[in-house]
């Protein structure tokens, strides 16, 4: 007996050391994962595209196949459909970007004097103000260093559009056999496959949802602009699409280029200009705290903090792709840790929190009374 309370202590202790080497090798863990993903990043942003649409396009797959349509039929409709509509989205875009880019030089003339006008009125304020200084900011030209880097990129997107469709392709081919690849891998795959259902249920939804919203703002993004005046509309609506899936100051950036622009406009101007920034104000408002989270459930929402977090990491790993795709990359991890038992305390972590119910908090009552004494 003596020598079993000698080994407790003994294990006791041993176990207690382990715990800051088992945290050590997490966060080195950890580490080597983030450094890899960063050195990876041209490779892994189209995968994970790629795997974002196609979780998007097995909705309507299951939709067509549930209606009798054979499934590989179901999935060349679906591909179809989706070539038609960002092929026709595509040539709008480009041919709004065409105009745009031929109309630049008047753009920014006009961003030049607007520049002056403000630093004079500034002058006669009395503020001290050095134009000279501030004057590389929009120096005439610098159009000619810099369009040609943005062609650049856009040429670079179009690739990379390629390798992503051609991803999606093979990725929805091969989900007709996953369950059956699933079930000859693991000897017992019910477990597997049923916490796998969950996740891509739960992820589908979100991400429908997300989506759902984002074309919401982008067509009302859309009206907006050609109610105000401002040029480009199509323009604004697209930009306002995909910036939307940027928590928190995603908006915010999607609303300067057109206000700015109807600010300098010669149809345009300062009321004008306030006019759109409350539209931007409004459509963010009702559709990102209003109907996205009456839509969604908190169970599928993230804390302000963790959004936060999540842009400035992913920003940091994958750069302007991984901001797009943070809240995304998040709720993917989010849904992941909920699907499984042992880690569904660190998926309420990153939620935005509940409220206890009742019976919870008179349960917790309970728990903090002391412990009646019997009477003998």
């Amino acid at each position: 007996m003596p020598k079993q309370n000698e080994e407790g202590p003994g294990l006791g202790q041993g176990s207690n050391q382990s715990m800051p080497l088992n945290a050590t090798l997490s966060l080195a863990a950890l580490v080597v994962i983030i450094a890899g993903m960063k050195a990876g990043s041209s490779l892994l942003v189209p995968m994970l595209l790629a795997f974002f649409i196609a979780v998007v396009c097995t909705s309507p797959v299951q939709w067509l196949h549930r209606w009798g349509v054979p499934m590989r039929l179901s999935v060349f409709l679906t591909l179809l459909v989706l070539l038609g509509l960002v092929s026709l989205l595509g040539l709008l875009v480009v041919n709004s970007f065409s105009t745009f880019v031929s109309s630049l030089p008047d753009i920014e003339t006009r961003l030049y004097e607007a520049y002056w006008s403000v630093l004079n009125r500034l002058s006669d304020m009395g503020l001290a103000i050095d134009p000279e200084q501030l004057n590389s900011l929009f120096d005439m030209q610098s159009g000619s260093t810099w369009v040609p880097a943005v062609l650049s990129e856009i040429g670079n997107l179009f690739m990379q559009s390629i390798v992503v469709s051609l991803l999606v392709v093979f990725m929805m081919f091969e989900t007709l056999n996953f369950r059956d690849k699933v079930s000859l891998a693991l000897e017992n795959p019910a477990p597997s496959l049923k916490r796998f259902a969950e996740f891509s249920r739960t992820f589908k939804r979100y991400l429908a949802v997300k989506t759902i919203i984002s074309l919401a703002t982008a067509v009302l993004v859309w009206l907006s602009c050609l109610m105000v005046g401002v040029e480009f509309p199509l323009l604004w609506a697209v930009l306002a699409f995909a910036l939307n899936f940027i928590p928190n100051i995603g908006s915010a950036i999607a609303a300067v280029p057109p206000v700015l622009l109807l600010l300098v406009s010669q149809d345009g101007g300062i009321w004008q200009a306030f006019v759109l920034a409350l539209a931007y104000l409004g459509i963010n408002f009702v559709l990102g705290n209003l109907v996205e989270p009456r839509l969604m459930g908190r169970a599928l929402g993230l804390s302000t903090l963790v959004a936060f977090v999540s842009l400035v990491v992913w920003g940091w790993v994958f750069g302007a792709a991984g901001m797009l795709l943070s809240v995304l990359l998040t709720m993917t991890l989010k849904i992941a840790l909920d699907s499984h038992p042992q880690t569904r305390w660190m998926a309420h972590l990153l939620g935005p929190g509940a409220r206890i119910s009742e019976e919870k908090h008179e349960h917790l009552r309970d728990a903090d009374k002391p412990p009646l004494k019997r009477e003998r």
